[in-house]
């Protein structure tokens, strides 16, 4: 399968080392030349640290499966598939998706990795608006593999289908979204843990290191290998009803402390920002990235490990 990567930033990268390690045929193309360049130094970097990993055996093949390309034309040309990684605007995507219904032939999917926008914000007026959807990653996707799939009301169920077959044969893990909502799962997750998170700091019970040791040493030791509804499921005698019934009462009343809707406050983002970069200074943010993917990278061995067994 011939695989295009349309924005080759940090998402469009990991897609385009996702693609590859799958064994297909990959394009990449970007509206600034000299971005596409840098992304070959950054995803030979990335192959070279998955190979020390001991996740991949032929990182010379895998990146002689990625190429560049100078125009979305050419990008576009004879491909199946086609992933898209621009900017979280809306008017960007009105715009590309445009030139990629006209360029793209027929039968191509294309699918945005856009983290909140419904497809039908930008594709309701495209000839070919049946063939397009949300395939959103988690970052960097080629270490986390779960990819939520979420079609517009017009999106043909075959086009779901064949997104859904081409993550699986890539080795991602895809999740069919059932209907269109800003954020998808993921997003609307995380979003009410920050927002919780944010209002525990704001509000002095807590400290913005105090919260992140509660979540890695504590809930994220657990939601690494199992999701919430099976953490609860084990956490009572006789499974999630018995549960939910112990514990409706004191979930209820939390929630009455959990409602607003407020922007947060510039106030808790400087507080959280310095509480931050007095843990990590700004010009280390990049060395503990790759710290962060390397770590994935081990999980992601333990697991395929555990996974085999």
């Amino acid at each position: 399968m011939k695989i295009a990567v349309v924005g080759s930033g940090l998402i469009g990268q990991a897609w385009a080392i996702v693609f590859a390690r799958g064994g297909h045929e990959v394009k990449m193309w970007d509206g600034d030349p000299k971005a596409v360049a840098l992304a070959f130094t950054l995803i030979e970097k990335q192959v070279a640290d998955l190979e020390a990993a001991g996740l991949i055996t032929d990182p010379k093949g895998l990146v002689s499966r990625i190429s560049g390309c100078t125009t979305l034309e050419e990008v576009l040309q004879d491909v199946d598939y086609v992933q898209e990684n621009l900017p979280e605007r809306v008017e960007m995507k009105l715009e590309i998706f445009a030139k990629m219904d006209k360029l793209a032939a027929p039968t191509t999917v294309l699918a945005s990795s856009t983290s909140s926008i419904p497809a039908s914000s930008f594709t309701e007026g495209l000839a070919g608006r049946s063939r397009c959807l949300i395939a959103h990653p988690v970052n960097p996707p080629y270490l986390i593999p779960v990819v939520e799939i979420c079609g517009a009301p017009w999106t043909d169920a075959a086009i779901v289908q064949k997104t859904w077959d081409v993550m699986q044969s890539v080795g991602q893990k895809p999740v069919k979204i059932h209907r269109e909502l800003r954020g998808f799962i993921l997003n609307r997750l995380q979003g009410a843990l920050l927002r919780e998170a944010f209002r525990l700091v704001e509000q002095g019970y807590v400290d913005a290191d105090g919260l992140d040791v509660t979540i890695r040493e504590g809930l994220g030791l657990r939601w690494s290998f199992m999701g919430p509804f099976e953490t609860i499921d084990l956490n009572a005698p006789d499974g999630l009803a018995d549960y939910a019934h112990r514990f409706d009462e004191m979930y209820q009343a939390m929630s009455t402390e959990q409602t607003s809707t407020d922007h947060w406050s510039e106030e808790i983002i400087a507080k959280l920002e310095a509480e931050r970069r007095a843990i990590l200074p700004k010009d280390q943010l990049m060395a503990r990235r790759l710290w962060r993917d390397r770590r994935l990278m081990a999980l992601a061995a333990h697991k395929k490990a555990a996974e085999s067994t």
